[in-house]
């Protein structure tokens, strides 16, 4: 839950007093490792002073750092300031996460961060404590302790965390003490003992919580017990330390044996209470609340937060709570807790009654509000709902009374039960927000996070089994996508099951298509509750509740959900939304939406007993339809002179249009998972689905060059292949093929890529003047010169260049005279290799096409490099560099700092030389990319020895020529032999 305190709040807010987590203008922010969050605690906890480099590596990794520390560091700071600052223009300075010196500081208001706000209350609460205002410091020391969301730093490593971890823990506990303390000199001992209970069975040595305990069983007239403790802590003192208890505990202990009268609360004079009349022996308050769980787990903050609600409501009008929630995610559970904890402020009796909102039979509110006036004391009962309504709340008028309305259809039915009076309090739960009722108090209801889910797991299955198998724990509870009913079901099937281990468990959730049936026991089952939900839409809202799900995306935007369902835009929102209301879709941005992963599982369920393959079928082909000319206009607007290769059918519609290439690159970057989850979808149907589907894939990927999503391409390709195959479409097979030798290209897997691309050319006409033909030819060429075979790659180059000059395609001529320069460079032609790099240069310049000049620069840096002349290709290397930073190209960023690197080696510059190479690593290593990061620890192996660093620069290029080893290119040799001469024994071969 986000973390929010005193308005106005700063836009940016950071948590530490649980899970490490920030947000931005009410969005949660996703902020990387656990080593990336380890950096960002350190320096949120210096509240805003310099952190050293040196302070934050060993505060992440101890003494014992990795080779590549500081190059990690740098990576870890440069994420979190996208993160932080993702409007933040390129180049221009960080405003919240800067360079200081030797290392970095963060600069956020003090109420940005949740551990400050707490300080800040503390000492809020102590001066209205000392100034004898002891029920606002109660109400002051609550919101501080809804503040913690759990264990501190949870999951955070390193030693500061650790020491840090300690602290905080530390402090949350000191104000609980605080509160406990404050809250028995108000009279709340019966409400605290329990808390206080529970505090000493976590800290059973703190001798503070056992004086309060005592205090509090004392005040409750519960002497003997309150002497137990003390003879308890006294055995337990002597045991674990050798010691008898301090002085504050034997006072209280002496106190309680004299009968003290000081331990007495002071009387408290109340006012007058309008007396009702009441018959010889007037019944009981009511107490008709649930029973509360046992192992209620997490939620502290939602929690402190209703609770505060609850018990603070002032005002004219009755405060009316509603919690809102998909099926199973804990809302009556949340509330019978919430009002069992507020209970004993509602002396005049608790109300209950489970509305059956999600049922076929809706709760009649006449119905419930006879059962509610007979429980009063009612002697009459009215016939109409007015006559009822009107009495009930003149019952009400002089109680104190809470009445949790649970289950609620809508606001029309809980609004005739609603008090008159703000003595009272209401606590409603439905599956839908409750907007109807003026001045509501609407809280959305998530799901655990996974520590509080793990946490619930525990305490049914048992902490050992579960820290004996932790891996397989969190794979159980993410399955079942943190939602309560489903982590209870899942660990009650355990704990009846003594011979089934958690990874048992977890093998069976892992199955999709089994997940919903084992998440049921008994009478309990996730699929009987997302069914009463599912049951309550219109003919329309199911339709779209089904389609959407056609698609196995994360989120999903308005566009796209207009396409799914095939209706205009304004009626799309208005199911979506409605969709959203009834919480069976999520919405956390404007015009965004999601599922829960069960709900998507139960609406893909829906769609397999449905049948109607031929909906689901035209609900994707009007997605491709949408986003395969969609991407067609992102490449042009981000080059907009390039050639595309010709669509293998007609484009259906004209798609998004981008003003600018910087809105298209953000488009590419926010829906890359639509789009390949689009194309997972489609590989899988017919031909008609087949073609626009691979013609995405070979666009988006000449787009985003990101080896991180090969293992999810492969597979779509390889389903492609198999379709393609059986319905004899050769156009078709020829552009798999054609995605697989660039997918294999990028990861380097040059021999398989050879093939791909061979047989791609083969299933094409020779004589084809194509833009794909060229695109295979230029590729295949790249590949073999890349595999040090540049005769056999210039003749492919040169036929693609032939083809785009048919075309007229400049952009590709451009490019392919950059790879027949590199390719004539391997050959030793030096003279025509810079002279077709320089015309390469001039024809992308002509062009204005940005991506175009920066792919020449790079080529143009490594021919003059390599002729001797490395001072002209350092200012090339730096323009290209610029380039791909304003395009956000982070792979091409990477290879171009090792070449710059190289450059600046060759030019005598070795400090910046080893600088740059830093950076270029820290790519290599954020992308996941090899090749870069054996270009990187190359030439920062190099610039090390020439810095007198033998040691640091030998291990460099070992590891640049064990990956070079494993990719099979030829800078293998030169690193060998750079090796060899820092050695007088001979360089031992590679490991096979």
């Amino acid at each position: 839950m986000e973390f929010r305190e005193t308005p106005p709040a700063p836009a940016l807010r950071f948590q530490v007093l649980g899970p490490v987590q920030a947000w931005l203008d009410g969005k949660q922010l996703a902020l990387g490792s656990p080593q990336q969050q380890a950096v960002l605690t350190m320096l949120l906890l210096h509240a805003g002073r310099p952190v050293t480099t040196q302070d934050l590596v060993d505060g992440l990794w101890g003494d014992r750092p990795p080779a590549q520390a500081v190059a990690a560091l740098r990576t870890y700071v440069s994420r979190l300031r996208t993160v932080i600052e993702p409007r933040r223009e390129v180049r221009r300075p960080a405003e919240f996460l800067v360079s200081v010196a030797d290392g970095y500081a963060l600069n956020i208001p003090g109420e940005a961060l949740d551990a400050a706000v707490v300080e800040r209350l503390a000492s809020e609460a102590a001066t209205a404590r000392n100034g004898g205002d002891l029920d606002e410091a109660h109400r002051i020391l609550v919101r501080a302790l809804a503040l913690f969301s759990g264990r501190p730093l949870t999951g955070i490593p390193g030693p500061y965390a650790d020491t840090q971890r300690l602290r905080l823990a530390e402090r949350q506990i000191s104000v609980a003490e605080d509160r406990c303390a404050v809250a028995l000199e108000i009279g709340l001992h019966a409400e605290v003992v329990g808390e206080l209970n529970s505090l000493t069975a976590e800290h059973p040595l703190r001798e503070r919580l056992r004086e309060l305990l005592m205090l509090g069983l004392y005040r409750c007239g519960r002497q003997a017990e309150a002497l137990g403790v003390y003879t308890d802590t006294r055995k337990l003192l002597i045991d674990e330390l050798g010691v008898e208890p301090g002085t504050g505990l034997s006072a209280i202990h002496a106190r309680i044996l004299a009968a003290d009268p000081a331990l007495d609360l002071p009387a408290v004079v109340a006012a007058p209470v309008p007396a009702r009349e009441e018959g010889p022996s007037a019944p009981p308050p009511p107490a008709q609340l649930p029973a509360d769980v046992s192992d209620f787990s997490g939620r502290t903050e939602l929690v402190g937060e209703l609770s505060a609600v609850l018990l603070n409501a002032t005002g004219q009008a009755v405060v009316v709570t509603s919690l809102a929630g998909i099926g199973g995610v804990g809302k009556t559970t949340l509330a019978v807790h919430v009002a069992h904890r507020v209970r004993a402020e509602f002396p005049d009796g608790q109300l209950y009654v489970d509305l059956q909102g999600a049922g076929a039979s809706p709760a009649d509110p006449a119905v419930v509000l006879g059962d509610f006036l007979h429980t009063l004391g009612a002697t009459e009962n009215p016939e109409s709902l007015e006559q009822r309504a009107a009495l009930y709340r003149s019952l009400l008028a002089s109680r104190r009374m809470l009445i949790l309305l649970d289950n609620a259809q809508d606001a029309e039915q809980i609004r005739p039960l609603i008090p008159g009076v703000s003595s009272c309090a209401v606590l409603a739960t439905s599956r839908s927000r409750l907007a109807g009722i003026p001045g509501a108090h609407l809280v959305d209801v998530e799901e655990l996070t996974p520590d509080e889910a793990l946490a619930l797991f525990s305490a049914i299955v048992g902490e050992q089994r579960v820290a004996a198998e932790p891996e397989a724990a969190m794979a159980v509870v993410t399955a079942c996508g943190f939602l309560p009913l489903a982590v209870r079901i899942a660990a009650a099937r355990l704990a009846s099951r003594p011979r089934w281990s958690v990874s048992d468990l977890a093998r069976r959730l892992a199955d999709q298509r089994r997940r919903l049936d084992e998440l049921q026991l008994g009478n309990l089952a996730v699929e009987t509750t997302i069914g009463l939900g599912y049951g309550q839409l219109s003919p329309a809202e199911a339709r779209a509740f089904r389609l959407l799900s056609v698609v196995d995306s994360p989120d999903l935007p308005l566009t796209a959900v207009t396409a799914l369902l095939g209706v205009d835009g304004l009626v799309a929102e208005d199911l979506a939304e409605a969709l959203v209301e009834a919480n069976m879709l999520e919405s956390f941005s404007p015009g965004r939406y999601r599922y829960h992963d069960l709900l998507r599982l139960y609406a893909q369920r829906q769609n397999e007993r449905m049948g109607d393959i031929e909906e689901q079928q035209a609900a994707v082909r009007r997605l491709l339809g949408l986003l395969l000319p969609t991407v067609r206009n992102a490449a042009q607007a981000i080059e907009p002179d390039d050639q595309l290769p010709e669509p293998l059918n007609p484009l259906g519609s004209p798609g998004l249009v981008f003003p600018t290439s910087g809105s298209a690159r953000e488009w590419l970057r926010t829906e890359t998972s639509l789009l390949h989850s689009t194309v997972e979808a489609a590989v899988h149907g017919p031909a008609e689905l087949l073609r626009p589907a691979v013609d995405l894939l070979v666009v988006l990927h000449s787009l985003v060059e990101d080896p991180t999503h090969g293992p999810r391409a492969r597979r779509m390709l390889e389903t492609a292949d198999r379709n393609a195959e059986s319905y004899g479409d050769s156009a078709t097979l020829a552009r798999v093929h054609f995605a697989f030798g660039s997918l294999q290209s990028i990861t380097i897997d040059f021999q398989n890529a050879e093939q791909s691309l061979r047989k791609s050319l083969d299933l094409q006409d020779a004589e084809d003047m194509t833009v794909i033909r060229s695109m295979v030819a230029n590729t295949l060429g790249v590949m073999l010169m890349f595999s040090n075979r540049s005769a056999e790659a210039l003749p492919f180059l040169e036929q693609a260049l032939s083809i785009s000059r048919v075309v007229g395609a400049p952009i590709g001529e451009a490019r392919l005279l950059g790879n027949i320069a590199r390719a004539q460079l391997g050959l030793k032609q030096i003279e025509q290799a810079v002279r077709s790099v320089t015309e390469a240069v001039a024809t992308a310049r002509a062009s204005k096409n940005g991506p175009c000049l920066a792919d020449t620069l790079y080529q143009l840096g490594v021919v003059l490099s390599s002729a001797d002349e490395p001072g002209t290709a350092v200012g090339h290397l730096r323009e290209s560099h610029r380039l791909y930073q304003s395009q956000q190209n982070r792979l091409r960023e990477g290879y171009t700092l090792a070449r710059l690197s190289s450059s600046l080696l060759a030019a005598g510059q070795q400090a910046e030389a080893a600088e740059t190479a830093e950076e270029s690593l820290a790519i290599g290593l954020e992308m996941d990319s090899a090749y870069c990061q054996g270009l990187a620890n190359a030439a920062l192996g190099e610039a090390l020895l020439g810095l007198a660093q033998p040691a640091r620069g030998l291990a460099c290029l070992r590891e640049a020529h064990a990956v070079f080893t494993r990719l099979g290119v030829p800078e293998a040799s030169p690193v060998a032999d750079l090796i060899s001469q820092q050695h007088t024994e001979p360089f031992p071969p590679p490991a096979p």
